[in-house]
C-alpha cells in the first residue's frame, strides 16, 4: 500500500475498475430490469464499463430495458466516471508536477497556471461547481421544453432533463429514447443546449479557466490551451462543412430536412461526434465517405482533462505543428511564440501511435472473433469504444459474447490509457549527463 501511495498515477485505473465492479453487481440486481429479470454479467458489465467510462454505448435497448432504479444508476456511473476522469487528472498534474524538478516544475506550472500547487481542495471544487452549474442550465432549457411544448408531466421532463444534462456534459451519450436523439433532430432547444454542454465538458478545465479568466488576451494563454481552444473550433469548422457538404442530399439523413434544419442537424451531430455520443442522424443511413470522417474526429476527441477521449486536440495539433516546422526545416518547433519541448513532441508521438496500434489491433481482433462484420463497421465500432465516443452502426448488440468482451477492454484501456500513459512519460522524463554521438539515419 505504501508504494501505491507514492506512485498515485496507479490508484486511477484501479479507482475506475472498483466503481466498474460495483456498478455490475447492481445492474444485476433483478429491480435494475423493466421486467425484473436478471441481467447477464457480460451485459451488465459492458454497460457499467460505458457508463464509467463515459462511452454511451450499449448492447440492449436502454429505455426499454433498464427500469428507473437501473436508469439512475447509469446516470450516477457516468457522473461518477466523468468527474473522476477530470480530478483524476487533475491530480495526476499535480503529482507530475511535484514529482519533477525545480525547473520542470516552473515550465509546468507556466503552462498550467490554473493548477497551483497548493489549493488543490479549491481547484477540486470550482470542478465540480462548473459541472453541476453546467449540468443545471441544461436541465432547466430541456425540463420547461419537454413539459410545455411535448406536455411531459413534469416529474417525467424533469428526469429525463437531468439524464440527458448529465449524459452530454460528461460526454457519455446514453439517452432515453430508442433512436438515441432522432426524434429532437430539429428541435433547437433540444439539440443545442446538448451540444453546448458536450462541447464544453469535452474542452477540459485547464483549458477552460484559463480561456474565461484571460478571454480579453489570448495570446497569453499557455501553448496547450491555444490549440485546445482554436484547435476545437477549427475541428467544429471542419467536421460541419465536410458533414453538411457530403451528407446534403442524402434521403437517409439530410436529404429529407429544409435548409435551415440542414444547419441545425448538421451542427448538432457534428458537435456530438467527437466523443459526445449523441446522435440526431440515422448512422447506419450516412454515406460512405462519411465514415472516415467520422472516424478521424472520433480519433482526435476532446480537450486533455477533461470528460473527452480519443487522443485529445492539443495531441494532434502540436504533432501538425511538429510536420510542419520538419517540412519548413526549422530547428525548432514553435507555437504562439513558445518553443514546445522535445519531451513534449515525443509523448506526443507516441501517444498518437500507440492509439493507432489499438485500433488497427483491435479492428483485426474484432473481425477474427466475429463473422460478417463489415470492416469498416468493425473499425468504427473499435474507435467509437477506444476513444469513449459510443456511437455505433448496431454492430456491438449483435456482436456475440468475446467480441462484446473485446469492446469492453478497449473503452477501459481508452479511458484510462491516455491519462496512464502520458502520466508515466512525463514522470519517467529525467536528464542525463552525457550525450552520445550523433547520427542521421536515411528516413523515407
Amino acid at each position: 500500500m505504501r508504494r501505491l501511495l507514492r506512485h498515485p498515477v496507479r490508484l486511477v485505473p484501479l479507482g475506475f475498475l472498483v466503481t466498474i465492479l460495483v456498478g455490475t453487481g447492481l445492474l444485476m440486481l433483478p429491480w435494475a430490469t423493466s421486467e425484473y429479470r436478471h441481467t447477464p454479467f457480460l451485459t451488465a458489465l459492458f454497460t457499467a464499463t460505458s457508463a464509467v467510462s463515459v462511452t454511451g454505448m450499449a448492447v440492449v435497448d436502454t429505455p426499454n430495458y433498464w427500469n428507473g432504479f437501473g436508469l439512475v444508476m447509469i446516470t450516477v456511473l457516468t457522473q461518477v466516471g466523468g468527474l473522476g476522469i477530470v480530478t483524476g487528472a487533475t491530480l495526476v498534474i499535480l503529482v507530475v508536477a511535484r514529482r519533477l524538478g525545480l525547473r520542470s516544475r516552473l515550465l509546468v506550472q507556466a503552462e498550467t497556471a490554473e493548477f497551483g500547487i497548493g489549493d488543490v481542495r479549491r481547484l477540486l471544487l470550482r470542478i465540480a461547481g462548473l459541472a453541476l452549474a453546467c449540468e443545471a442550465v441544461i436541465t432547466a432549457i430541456l425540463t420547461a421544453r419537454l413539459w410545455i411544448t411535448y406536455d411531459y408531466p413534469f416529474g417525467r421532463a424533469l428526469w429525463g432533463s437531468v439524464f440527458h444534462a448529465v449524459q452530454a456534459f460528461n460526454n457519455g451519450g446514453f439517452a432515453l429514447y430508442t433512436d438515441n436523439l432522432v426524434a429532437f433532430s430539429t428541435d433547437a432547444w433540444v439539440t443545442l443546449p446538448l451540444a453546448i454542454g458536450t462541447i464544453v465538458g469535452g474542452l477540459g478545465f485547464p483549458a477552460l479557466f484559463e480561456a474565461v479568466r484571460e478571454w480579453r488576451q489570448p495570446t497569453r494563454w499557455a501553448v496547450s490551451t491555444k490549440l485546445t481552444v482554436w484547435g476545437s473550433l477549427t475541428l467544429l469548422v471542419v467536421g460541419f462543412t465536410a458533414l453538411l457538404t457530403i451528407e446534403w442530399a442524402n434521403p437517409r439523413t439530410l436529404g429529407i430536412y429544409t435548409w435551415p434544419d440542414k444547419l441545425l442537424v448538421a451542427f448538432a451531430q457534428n458537435s456530438y461526434i467527437r466523443t459526445g455520443g449523441f446522435n440526431v442522424l440515422d448512422m447506419g443511413g450516412l454515406e460512405e465517405e462519411s465514415y472516415p470522417l467520422l472516424i478521424a474526429l472520433m480519433f482526435i476527441g476532446g480537450g486533455s482533462a477533461s470528460t473527452a477521449g480519443g487522443i485529445k486536440v492539443t495531441t494532434f495539433f502540436l504533432l501538425a505543428f511538429v510536420m510542419w516546422a520538419e517540412l519548413r526545416g526549422e530547428p525548432d518547433v514553435t507555437v504562439g511564440k513558445r518553443r514546445v519541448a522535445t519531451a513534449s513532441q515525443r509523448q506526443a508521438i507516441t501517444v498518437a501511435l500507440l492509439s493507432v496500434a489499438l485500433v488497427a489491433c483491435g479492428t483485426v481482433l474484432l473481425i477474427f472473433l466475429t463473422e460478417g462484420v463489415p470492416y469498416y463497421a468493425a473499425l468504427f465500432e473499435v474507435t467509437s469504444a477506444l476513444t469513449t465516443t459510443g456511437l455505433s452502426l448496431g454492430v456491438a448488440a449483435s456482436l456475440p459474447e468475446n467480441g462484446q468482451l473485446a469492446l469492453i477492454i478497449l473503452m477501459f484501456v481508452g479511458r484510462i490509457g491516455p491519462l496512464t500513459l502520458g502520466s508515466a512519460l512525463a514522470l519517467n522524463t529525467r536528464r542525463r549527463l552525457y550525450r552520445y554521438p550523433e547520427e542521421q539515419p536515411i528516413v523515407g
